[in-house]
This record gives C-alpha cells, structure tokens and sequence, in this order.
C-alpha cells in the first residue's frame, strides 16, 4: 500500500529537509503533496530538490489557514489512507509499518504521539507523553496522522478554524462510527517553535478559539496547556542560566 503525504507549509526552512527525509525514508509515499502559505524563506527551495530526487511532488499554495490548507491538501488526495505530517516534525524508524498494525475494518485514523525535541527529562517525558495522550482524546491531531481518506473526502472543514481544525476532522470521523488508534509508538519528535508556549502565543491561541467558537473546548484543555506553558517557561529559564553559565 502507498500513500499520499500532506503538509502545510509557510517559511518553514528550520526543519523541512529533515521532516521531508524521515517521510521519504520512512512512509511508502505514493506523492508528497505540499499546501505552501507563500513562503518567503527557503522553503519552496528545499521542496523542489525533492521534486528534483523523487519526481512525485505536488505543491499548492494558499493565502488562507490551517483549515483552507488542510482541505486542500486532502482535496488532492488520491490514495485510499493518506497521511497528514507537520513541517517540524520528524518520523521515527519503520513509522509506517508500525502504524499499519493498527489498521482495521472499523480504523478510520491512528495517531503518533508527538515528542517535543527539548524534553530530555524521564520524569518530565512521563508526564507529557500522559497529557499530551490525553489532548488527543478531545481534539485529536494531526502532528503524524494517518487517515482513511474515504471518510474525510465530503469533508468540508470551516475557514474559521485557524486552530481546532484537527478537532474538526477528529469529530468527523468518529461520528461515521470509525476508531481513532493514538498510539506512542509510532511517533514524532517535533520541533516546536520557542514562540508557541510563550504569554502571547498562548494569549493568541485563547483569542483564535473565541474566533472559532471552541472556547468550551479550551476550557477542558487548560490543565493540558498549563503544564505545556509551564514546562515552557521551565525551558527558557534552564536555557538562559546555561548560558549565563557558559
């Protein structure tokens, strides 16, 4: 079985061409589809010396969101599961024959956890490998997904789900009756940006879910993203101390 891979770029040059190997390397790609947001850095740059090697890529660009993007991006779709991987995340070994285990009559997706490339920590990784399984549970993800596509191609995702959007396509799914397997291995280390789990970037992340009208949702995930933003600021302060040190 070969299946297509979607991923949304925009200036996304830090981590593509490590992301872009570990699917090449790891996932029996039948064509990279690449929704780009008008990137202005390299990362148009990094796509086509895959096209180039590969000759199996697709790139759409779009001035839109996360919600227009992904429509897109499974609007071109032409395997019967195809997968949905971030711009920053990278794939562990053999990620597709792992998952592929899991796959079933009543399986409509299976989801590998995401690690955050800064955790080092046994202790802290327990805790976050815990919460992060338990996101999953309510707004589902779409870090290093694999879905089957017949049950997502009449979807029709809202442009104002800026964030959430994997919510969207998690509750879609279930309602046709099919199982979403979340599973710690397969899994991604993600290379999340600094920005993310700052003041702001949580203060943006509440203000896009007002937007979107999941603010019930964000309220069942405060305890979630209260450890994200506290092992955040946890992370700048032993980084800066490392520094003064040095």
């Amino acid at each position: 079985m070969r299946v297509d891979v979607v991923i949304i770029t925009k200036n996304s040059e830090n981590m593509l061409n490590e992301c872009l190997k570990s699917v090449y390397e790891n996932v029996p790609l039948n064509r990279l589809i690449v929704v780009d947001g008008y990137s202005t850095d390299k990362t148009l740059e990094i796509v086509r010396e895959f096209q180039e090697k590969y000759g199996n890529v697709l790139v759409i660009q779009d001035r839109g969101n996360r919600a227009t993007a992904r429509q897109k991006g499974i609007d071109q779709v032409k395997t019967e599961w195809f997968m949905f991987v971030d711009s920053d995340a990278v794939l562990c070994k053999d990620w597709f024959k792992k998952a592929e285990k899991h796959l079933g009559q009543n399986v409509g997706a299976v989801w590998g956890i995401e690690v955050w490339s800064t955790i080092q920590n046994p202790a802290i990784l327990k805790v976050f490998l815990w919460i992060t399984r338990k996101i999953f549970d309510l707004r589902g993800g779409t870090h290093d997904t694999l879905i089957r596509t017949d049950l997502v191609k009449d979807i029709k995702i809202p442009k104002i789900l800026h964030v959430f959007e994997d919510a969207y396509i998690k509750d879609w799914i279930t309602q046709k009756g099919y199982k979403q397997i979340a599973c710690y291995d397969p899994y991604c280390i993600h290379y999340r940006p600094a920005s993310v789990w700052t003041i702001q970037g949580s203060l943006n992340i509440i203000a896009d879910a007002i937007r979107a009208g999941r603010l019930a949702l964000l309220v069942k995930l405060t305890f979630a993203y209260g450890f994200y933003t506290a092992y955040s600021v946890y992370q700048f302060l032993a980084t800066n101390i490392r520094r003064r040190g040095s």
